[in-house]
């Protein structure tokens, strides 16, 4: 694959606005840089491959050296036609065998097989490729430490078996297999491989992190590995895709927050309290204009200590049959407005890029700033924070 690596200075492309049009200026800038325009992943993923101390980026068959992202395959190479669906729809990293190197974990289409491939350590040729699961499910499944041994889980659904499960990561020193828990096994509540929106939150203050899907949320018990979580019921809306939590209006309660997979809307759901004290949920409209904003990360963009939101159009993310398809590829970040009624002031980052299932926000060159790392349809995008 030919690298294509472009720079292009942003920030400002398009003017701010709060919810009643005003424009505001962005206080965050960012440098573009294209890896590739080729189409091979939804996903992406960041981890110091070859342990030279700096972040590479990993996405389908490849991994992209830092600092001049000089193009690596890892994997036979394969590409898709933009009308398609690839197969690696969301990426994560971790050292899965404990022998020192970071290993890349492929999550394909919805439902399908998911697999770990091994750090070959420096040594030439395709990384060892293993089974992850047989049927991983949900549009937005999460990389999380459910048991809280310090080594993420991966929690999703088996299509196959009807259930809600986490996956618990490899904890032995050269032990390669990882082992399935069940959530649920009502195969009602969120158990097709289509299912859309995930979250992973302390719902309750019991200090024990739940998983929200968007009818409700399942209260994680002291044994995590223990069967059949009690569910909560509450609506927190139509299929989106990342959801989270924070006590945005600072009441006392928690509030989520998720953005729309298919449609227009970005979204808050205030926590309050009805008869008896139990919990209602009232919907805050923060942006209708952005369809298929198929990602989401909380992030502090703009360095305040605030809860800003990054997301993204999902680029062609039905193949031009969901609305708003056509529209422009936005990368968006809403900077946070504290209060009783709290806000979002909406930025473009980028006019030609936009987002796929995933974002990475994470410091990429060591200047204390958040970066941006995006792959969807359009290519393989890395957005540099600018002084």
């Amino acid at each position: 694959m030919k690298k294509i690596l472009i720079p292009v200075v942003l920030g400002l492309l398009g003017s701010g606005s709060c919810m009643n049009g005003q424009p505001a200026p962005s206080p965050v800038k960012f440098k573009k840089h294209t890896l590739t325009k080729e189409f091979f992943a939804e996903g992406v993923a960041v981890g110091d491959v070859n342990r030279d101390g700096k972040p590479d980026i990993l996405a389908g068959s490849y991994w992209f050296e830092a600092p001049e992202w000089k193009s690596h395959e890892l994997a036979p190479p394969l590409s898709f036609a933009v009308n398609t669906y690839g197969n690696a729809f969301l990426h994560f990293t971790m050292d899965v065998n404990r022998d020192g190197w970071v290993d890349f974990i492929r999550i394909d289409h919805p439902g399908e097989a998911a697999y770990w491939y091994e750090n070959p350590k420096g040594k030439p040729g395709h990384w060892p490729m293993h089974l992850l699961h047989s049927s991983v499910g949900n549009e937005s499944p999460l990389f999380e430490d459910v048991d809280g041994d310090g080594r993420p889980d991966l929690i999703c659904n088996d299509s196959k078996t009807k259930e809600f499960v986490w996956l618990k990561a490899p904890s032995g020193k050269g032990v390669t297999q990882w082992e399935k828990f069940v959530i649920s096994d009502n195969d009602t509540l969120a158990t097709h491989k289509y299912t859309h929106g995930l979250g992973f939150a302390d719902m309750n203050g019991d200090g024990r992190k739940d998983v929200i899907i968007t009818k409700g949320w399942w209260e994680a018990p002291k044994d995590r590995k223990q069967k059949n979580w009690v569910f909560h019921p509450a609506d927190f809306g139509e299929p989106c895709a990342q959801m989270y939590t924070g006590d945005f209006n600072k009441d006392g309660l928690l509030d989520v927050i998720a953005t729309s997979a298919h449609q227009f809307g970005v979204w808050w759901y205030e926590q309050g309290k009805g008869p008896g004290g139990s919990p209602t949920w009232k919907t805050h409209l923060i942006d209708k204009s952005l369809g298929q904003t198929h990602s989401l990360a909380v992030s502090d963009l703009s360095g305040d200590g605030k809860p800003d939101l990054v997301t993204g159009k999902r680029f062609f993310a039905h193949n031009g049959n969901d609305p708003g398809e056509h529209d422009p590829p936005l990368l968006i970040w809403y900077e946070f407005v504290p209060g009783k009624n709290p806000s979002w002031i909406r930025h473009v980052i980028d006019e030609n890029s936009g987002s796929g299932l995933q974002l990475v926000v994470q410091d990429m060159n060591g200047d204390g700033r958040n970066d941006l790392v995006i792959g969807n349809k359009r290519g393989i995008f890395y957005f540099e924070r600018e002084k």
